[in-house]
C-alpha cells in the first residue's frame, strides 16, 4: 500500500470539511467541536513532523492554532503540507515513534489511518460521511491488532485475552485472529464498519456486523481496550 498517496488523499477531504460548520459537536471525541478536531489534526501533523526530523515527541501548542475560519484553514493546509513533506524520506529512515517500528514508515501509516478516522469523524459531525477506502480500511483494522492493542497492553491499561476472536473484512477478504487459542467467535463485515466499531465509532454489537459462535465471549475479548 501507498501510503503517502492514502495519506494525500485523506488530508485532503479532512480540508474539505472544514468548509462545514465548525462549531458542529463531533460525537466520538468528548466535548469537542469540529474545530477542535481541526486543531487537533493540524496539531498532530506538525507533531509527527518534529518527531521524524528532530526525533522526539514533545507536542505542539494546540492554543497556537488560529481559531478563524480563513486562518485555521490555511494553517491546517501547511501542516499537512509540512507532514507530507517530513515523510517523503526512505520509510526506513529512523524517528521517534510511541511503538514499534522507530521508522518513518511507522508514521506513514499511522497518520493514514488517524486521518482516515478523523475524516470521518468530521464528516459525521456534518452529517454526512463518505466511504472509506476498503483496503485502507482492512489496514486499519490490521493497525488495532498489531500495533494498537499490544500497546494498551504493554501501558497496562489492557490485559491480553484468554480467549481468540476471529475477525474477517468480508469486502477484502482479509483476516485476523486476536488472542490466545482456537477462536470461540467470529465476527465478520466490511472492512469500514469493523473499523468503526473497534474505534468505538459504532457499537461491538452493530447491526451491519455478523456474529458466530460465542457471541458474549467474543465481545469480551474485544472489550480490551483496544485503542486510547
Amino acid at each position: 500500500m501507498d501510503y503517502l498517496v492514502e495519506l494525500h488523499r485523506e488530508l485532503d477531504a479532512f480540508g474539505t470539511v472544514l468548509d462545514g460548520d465548525l462549531s458542529a459537536p463531533v460525537e466520538h471525541c468528548g466535548d469537542w467541536r469540529l474545530m477542535d478536531l481541526a486543531v487537533h489534526m493540524g496539531a498532530g501533523n506538525l507533531w509527527v513532523v518534529t518527531a521524524v526530523r528532530e526525533g522526539h515527541g514533545d507536542g505542539y501548542d494546540e492554543d497556537a492554532a488560529p481559531r478563524d475560519r480563513a486562518g485555521l484553514q490555511a494553517w491546517y493546509a501547511e501542516t499537512a503540507d509540512a507532514l507530507m513533506q517530513a515523510l517523503a524520506v526512505d520509510p526506513s529512515t529512523g524517528a521517534w515513534t510511541f511503538f514499534p517500528p522507530h521508522t518513518v514508515g511507522f508514521w506513514r501509516r499511522r497518520r493514514s489511518q488517524e486521518t482516515l478516522m478523523h475524516r470521518w469523524d468530521a464528516e459525521h459531525a456534518l452529517g454526512s460521511t463518505t466511504p472509506m477506502d476498503p483496503a485502507l480500511a482492512a489496514d486499519g483494522v490490521a493497525e488495532v491488532f498489531d500495533t494498537m492493542a499490544l500497546r494498551m497492553i504493554s501501558k497496562g491499561a489492557a490485559t491480553r485475552p484468554e480467549q481468540a476472536i476471529k475477525i474477517t473484512a468480508t469486502d477484502s477478504g482479509r483476516c485476523w485472529t486476536y488472542g490466545t487459542g482456537e477462536p470461540i467467535a467470529e465476527v465478520s463485515g466490511i472492512a469500514e464498519d469493523l473499523l468503526l466499531m473497534l474505534w468505538g465509532r459504532k457499537p461491538r454489537d452493530t447491526g451491519s456486523l455478523i456474529w458466530v459462535g460465542d457471541r458474549k465471549a467474543g465481545l469480551g475479548v474485544l472489550a480490551g481496550p483496544l485503542v486510547p
